[in-house]
C-alpha cells in the first residue's frame, strides 16, 4: 500500500466545516532527527532494494550477502587474501576472507556508523566496489544478529549486535588465526518475512566473483569454485548456444572482453564495474557497444553495414575497473560514472582506444574468425533486407494504433524512463493474459503506477523453426514486441518483469509454451536477464462453509477461514484444518476469480515463478521436441506420462 500525504488547500470560510478542529501544530516537536539504524530499518528500500522472500534472485537477503562478499572482494582485488570461506544456511549467512582484517580499533565504526570507511581514500582502494561506507552497516541494521570479528597481526577483537545495536564487545586479544575478517548475520524475520536462502540463486552470484576474479578460490558450503579464464568462462556458462568461432578475449590494465557470435537472434551483453554485476548497463556497456560495432564496420570495410547487423547473435562482455564509481542506486546494478578517474580519460574514450586497438590487431592475426563475423552480418543483413517491406509495414501498423492499442493497458513508470525513483521502475510490470475474462480481473485491480495489461486473442502462433520476419507477419507478436520496446535490443526494455498471466489448466499450459518459444526464439537476452515470470494463481479455496454462508453477519472478530491454495498439498492441509465445515472451490480460469479475491494474488505478495535459462538446459533441443514437427519420441512420451485427476470431491 502507498503512502499518501494529503494537503488541504481550501482556504477557511470557503466551503470548509468550521467545526472541523484545526490541524496540529508545526513546530520544533515535529523535527525528528533518526538514528542511524532506525533509518535503515524504517526505509531498508533505499538501500538494498526489494525486500521479498528470497524466491528471486533480486531479493534483499542476497544483497545483504552480496555486501558483505564485496568487502572481501575489495581485499582480494588489492592483493590480500585468495581464498574466500561462504557458509549459507536458510537463514543465516557467515562470511569469512583472509585479507588483512579491518583495523582493530576502528572495528566498531567500520560496521556502525554511517558513511565511514576505508575507501575514501582512493591510494588504499583504487577500484573498489562500495565507497560510500553503507553497506555492511545497512546488512547490520537489518539483522537480528551480526556478529563481526578481525583478526590482524596476530590480534582479534569481536562485535556482536541486534539490529545495528551493540549486545556485546570483546576487548582486543591475542589470536592464533590468521588475518581477516569473518561475518556472520541473520537477516531480520520481522522485515523479510517468511524468507529463506536459496542456494540456486547464491550460486550464480559465487561464480561470478570466481570469473571476475582469476584466481580467487570461493568455498560455498564446502564446495571450491575457481576460475582460471575469467570471463570466457563466464561466456561459456551462459551461452545456452554454441559459439560460431572461437571466444575473442582481450585484456588490459584495467579492462576485460570477451566477444563472439552464436546462432540466435537478437544480441547479448554482460557487463561488470569493480566486480560489481551492472544488470542495467550504463556508459561503460554503450561505449562496449558502440566501440565493437564500429571497429568491426571499419576492419569488414562495409559502409552499408548497420550497427544493429554486427550485433545480431553477438554473446559479449565487459569488466571495466573505475576509480570511485558512481552508480545511479545503492544497488549498484547501473553505472553513471564518465570518466574512468579523476585524472583519467571518459570511459567512452578508454573503451573506444581500447577496443579499436586490441580488436582491431585481433581481427588481423585471425582471418578465419574475421571471414565467419563477416558471413554472420552478411546473414543476418540479408534476413533484415528480405522482410524489410514487412517490417516497415508492421511498424507503421504498431504506430498508428499504439495510442489506442485495445490490448495494452499500460501503466505509468516503466523501466527505460530517463527520469524517476529507480526502485520504483523496477517494479513496474506487464501482465500477458489470455483474453478479456482473464484481462479484466486484473485490470480492474492492479496498480495502474507499475501494472500494465497486455491481453492476447486466444493462443498465439507457433514460432518454433521460424524466421523474425513472422514477428512482424502476426499483429498479435509485433504489438507485444512493440509494447516492450524490444524491437532493436533489451536496452530499450518498459517492464522489469514480463509476466506471463495464464489459467493452470491444459490450455493455459499450452499458451505459456507458445510464448516461452516466442521468447527463446527471437528474444533470449530477456529471459536470460531474468525478466520472464510464471504468474502463480491459486487452484483451489478451501474456506469454512458455515461463515461463508453468514457472510456479511459474522462479527469483526470472527476470524476468516479461507485459504487459497497452490497445490494439492496446500488444499489437503487446508481441508485437514477445516474438517467437516470445509468448502473446496477448483478455480478453472483467471476469469472465474473475483476481482476482490484477485486483489491479493498480484499484490505485495504476488507469486511468481522466475524463468531461467542455463547451459545445460539445452534450449534447442527441449523447443525441437516440444514445440518441433510431432514425432513418434513425443507421441510415446506423452503416453508414458498421461494423469488422470480426480476431482469427485471437489465443488
Amino acid at each position: 500500500m502507498t503512502d499518501e500525504l494529503l494537503l488541504d488547500l481550501t482556504p477557511p470560510g470557503d466551503g470548509q466545516d468550521q467545526s472541523t478542529p484545526p490541524a496540529a501544530n508545526y513546530d520544533e516537536t515535529n523535527i525528528i532527527t533518526l538514528e542511524w539504524q532506525e533509518h535503515v530499518r524504517r526505509r531498508p528500500g533505499m538501500y538494498i532494494g526489494k525486500l521479498g522472500d528470497g524466491s528471486n534472485p533480486d531479493d534483499g537477503i542476497y544483497v545483504l550477502l552480496k555486501e558483505v562478499v564485496d568487502n572481501s572482494i575489495d581485499e582480494y582485488m588489492m592483493g590480500f587474501g585468495r581464498q574466500l570461506d561462504i557458509a549459507v544456511s536458510e537463514t543465516g549467512v557467515t562470511v569469512r576472507d583472509y585479507g588483512r582484517g579491518i583495523p582493530l580499533g576502528k572495528l566498531v565504526d567500520a560496521s556502525s556508523k554511517m558513511n565511514t570507511g576505508g575507501k575514501y581514500d582512493s591510494k588504499a582502494f583504487k577500484k573498489s566496489v562500495g565507497l560510500n561506507g553503507v553497506g555492511i552497516k545497512a546488512v547490520n541494521a537489518l539483522s537480528t544478529s551480526f556478529v563481526i570479528e578481525s583478526v590482524r597481526d596476530g590480534q582479534m577483537k569481536r562485535v556482536e549486535y541486534s539490529c545495528g545495536r551493540i549486545v556485546a564487545e570483546s576487548d582486543i586479544v591475542p589470536s592464533s588465526e590468521p588475518d581477516g575478517t569473518m561475518v556472520c548475520f541473520t537477516p531480520d524475520a520481522s522485515i523479510f518475512r517468511d524468507y529463506r536462502y536459496r542456494d540456486e540463486h547464491i550460486l550464480p552470484l559465487i561464480k561470478n566473483y570466481t570469473f571476475l576474479n582469476t584466481g580467487l578460490s570461493v568455498i560455498f558450503n564446502g564446495k571450491k569454485y575457481i576460475s582460471r579464464g575469467g570471463l570466457q568462462d563466464l561466456l561459456k556458462e551462459n551461452m545456452t548456444n554454441e559459439p560460431l568461432y572461437p571466444i575473442i578475449h582481450l585484456k588490459g590494465d584495467d579492462i576485460e572482453v570477451v566477444i563472439t557470435h552464436a546462432r540466435q537472434y537478437g544480441e547479448e551483453f554482460y557487463s561488470f564495474v569493480n566486480g560489481q554485476h551492472t544488470t542495467q548497463g550504463g556508459t561503460h556497456l554503450s561505449a562496449f557497444k558502440e566501440a565493437v560495432s564500429r571497429t568491426i564496420k571499419e576492419f569488414l570495410g562495409k559502409a552499408q553495414f548497420e550497427y544493429s547487423d554486427i550485433r545480431n547473435g553477438m554473446v559479449a562482455a565487459i569488466a571495466l575497473k573505475v576509480e570511485e564509481p558512481v552508480f545511479e542506486s545503492q544497488t549498484k546494478t547501473k553505472l553513471g560514472s564518465r570518466d574512468m578517474g579523476a585524472e583519467g580519460p571518459t570511459i567512452a574514450k578508454y573503451v573506444g582506444d581500447f577496443i579499436k586497438k586490441e580488436l582491431d590487431n585481433y581481427l588481423h592475426k585471425e582471418p578465419d574468425t574475421a571471414q565467419i563475423i563477416l558471413k554472420t552480418v552478411q546473414d543476418s543483413e540479408r534476413e533484415r533486407k528480405a522482410m524489410a517491406g514487412v517490417t516497415k509495414r508492421a511498424r507503421e501498423q504498431a504506430k498508428k494504433i499504439s495510442l489506442h492499442n485495445r490490448k495494452l493497458l499500460d501503466c505509468r513508470v516503466h523501466l527505460n524512463d530517463t527520469r524517476g525513483d529507480e526502485a520504483r521502475k523496477l517494479e513496474s510490470s506487464i501482465f500477458i493474459t489470455e483474453g478479456d475474462s482473464a484481462a479484466g480481473s486484473i485490470t480492474k485491480i492492479r496498480n495502474v503506477e507499475t501494472q500494465a495489461v497486455f491481453s492476447l486473442r486466444g493462443k498465439p502462433k507457433n514460432t518454433y523453426g521460424k524466421t523474425k520476419k513472422m514477428v512482424y507477419e502476426n499483429e498479435e507478436f509485433n504489438l507485444l514486441q512493440a509494447a516492450l520496446n524490444i524491437e532493436e535490443s533489451l536496452d530499450g526494455l518498459r517492464y522489469n518483469k514480463v509476466i506471463i498471466a495464464t489459467d493452470a489448466d491444459v490450455d493455459g499450459m499450452h499458451i505459456r509454451m507458445l510464448l516461452l518459444t516466442f521468447f527463446l526464439q527471437f528474444f533470449p537476452e530477456i529471459v536470460k536477464k531474468g525478466h520472464i515470470y510464471i504468474l502463480q494463481t491459486p487452484l483451489f479455496r478451501v474456506r469454512n462453509k458455515t461463515i461463508a454462508r453468514r457472510a456479511g453477519k459474522k462479527s469483526s472478530d470472527q476470524p476468516d477461514e479461507t485459504y487459497y491454495c497452490y497445490s494439492d498439498e496446500e488444499r489437503v492441509a487446508a481441508i485437514k484444518r477445516l474438517g467437516d465445515k470445509a468448502e473446496i472451490t477448483r478455480f478453472k480460469g483467471l476469469g472465474e476469480i473475483s476481482p476482490d479475491e484477485f486483489r491479493g494474488f498480484i499484490g505485495p505478495d504476488i507469486r511468481l515463478d522466475r524463468v531461467s535459462l542455463h547451459k545445460e538446459d539445452g534450449v534447442g533441443e527441449m523447443l525441437r521436441f516440444y514445440m518441433g514437427k510431432n514425432t513418434l519420441e513425443r507421441q510415446n512420451f506423452i503416453i508414458d506420462n498421461l494423469v488422470v485427476e480426480d476431482d469427485s470431491q471437489i465443488s
